[in-house]
């Protein structure tokens, strides 16, 4: 019997919108995905905040309009909470100025829902890449 190699550890996710029925196809698709995995969900920014100091994910999947407070704001937060963490952006929002103020307060990932599920793994993967 020949050892195998170890297998890496998974990406873990939380999944942070505000509508149930996205986060449950947002689940389906990440968690169909080698080596990531769903570790939590909320629907408004303070379950957001919970569940980022219940999991320690590596990524937050953060909806820009989420009841409860500012995702833009919210931002710092994730990262004071579980500095491991990255922040990638899920919006409908087609403004420039949104995805400035997520970059600038501290997200590694912006995405539109409109975009196809390969450019959110990629948004996601690229996230996670260390900043150059």
């Amino acid at each position: 019997m020949r050892d195998e190699e170890p297998r890496a550890d998974p990406v873990t996710i939380v999944l942070a919108d505000d509508h149930t029925v996205l986060r449950n196809g947002l689940r389906m698709l990440l968690d169909a995905q080698e080596g990531f995995e769903v570790v939590g969900e909320a629907g408004t920014i303070p379950q957001a905040l919970e569940a980022i100091r219940a999991h320690r994910p590596r990524v937050l999947l953060l909806d820009l309009n989420m009841p409860g407070g500012s995702s833009i704001d919210a931002i710092p937060t994730v990262t004071r909470i579980s500095s491991g963490t990255v922040v990638v952006m899920l919006t409908m929002e087609t403004s420039p100025s949104f995805m400035a103020a997520a970059y600038d307060a501290g997200a590694r990932g912006y995405t539109r829902k409109e975009a196809a599920a390969a450019q959110l793994i990629s948004a996601i993967r690229e996230a996670l890449e260390p900043p150059e």
